[in-house]
């Protein structure tokens, strides 16, 4: 079976392209591959290099930035995957599309369902979930939207190595500490995915590691871990702030944790273990 993933240098695609394997040959397409703003393009890529099916991890992520950026924004999270969806249509082949929790307004207080009707209060948040209308319309039954949330990885620039970073270098850290939801490890996230494409499976699901946390307690959990594991010796001092206090241009779901009780039916083979576990994995494999 011969899956194309949509993306090459992002987080995700690049754990996707470490599950290549004998039965699933995984390939990986760049924007010098595929032209996600041409459909003609996009059909003659998926058929040129043999699609069975299609995982789309391309994104306009940059939250902030697509308040100002919009027609990129759109292009990216909504636009191309119309085309992508007419395009899989055509030839008859299953469609992943990954997709963030930012398409709830993070106004509940318990774990959003699938089945909730979307609130965006973001561009980002808008154009990926019109992105998602356009999926279910033009190919139901051939689909698989899995939205995720707070994703990192030992690849690429995340909240995580952010933290790293900033803890190397600072006596003092305030953060944000008011908003909630669940980290994810783009390594299970993957595999979610992938069992997604080769089962076809169909519908809308959430995808995170178990648990819930803030942005503060996932900071301080980063910090005792990599102490643990020789990754950081710091003695720097993490402050809880408000949203408030830390305003940005885009506005983020104060609460949007994913009810995953799809996941006991449909991805029962793929372990979701809690957000703690899979963190200390992840800096495992981080260390030189």
């Amino acid at each position: 079976m011969k899956i194309i993933v949509i993306g090459r240098n992002g987080q995700l695609a690049w754990e996707l392209a470490r599950l290549n394997s004998d039965t699933h040959q995984i390939l990986c397409l760049g924007r010098d591959d595929i032209d996600l703003s041409n459909e003609e393009s996009i059909l003659h890529s998926l058929i040129e290099n043999s699609a069975d099916a299609v995982i789309n991890t391309a994104a306009y992520t940059a939250v902030d930035m697509a308040e100002t950026d919009i027609d990129d924004a759109y292009l990216l999270n909504k636009d191309a995957v119309g085309m992508l969806a007419n395009a899989c249509s055509k030839l008859s082949i299953h469609l992943v599309q990954v997709s963030t929790d930012f398409v709830f307004s993070g106004e509940k207080s318990t774990p959003y369902l699938t089945t909730d009707s979307v609130k965006p209060m973001s561009v980002y948040g808008a154009s990926k979930a019109a992105g998602e209308q356009l999926l279910l319309d033009i190919l139901p039954n051939e689909s698989c939207i899995i939205r995720t949330s707070w994703v990192y990885s030992v690849h690429g620039n995340n909240f995580v190595k952010t933290m790293l970073r900033l803890m190397s270098e600072k006596s003092e850290l305030g953060i944000i500490s008011d908003q909630i939801g669940s980290p994810t490890s783009a390594t299970p996230l993957a595999k979610a995915c992938l069992h997604a494409s080769v089962n076809r499976i169909k519908g809308i699901h959430h995808w995170t590691d178990a648990g819930v946390a803030s942005w503060y307690d996932f900071a301080v959990a980063i910090q005792q871990i990599a102490v643990s594991q020789k990754l950081l010796i710091s003695d720097t001092s993490i402050k809880p702030i408000s949203t408030d206090e830390y305003p940005t241009p885009a506005h983020r779901p104060s609460y949007s944790v994913l009810n995953k009780s799809s996941l006991s039916e449909n991805f029962s083979c793929v372990d979701n273990r809690h957000w703690r576990l899979e963190l200390e994995a992840m800096l495992i494999n981080l260390k030189p």
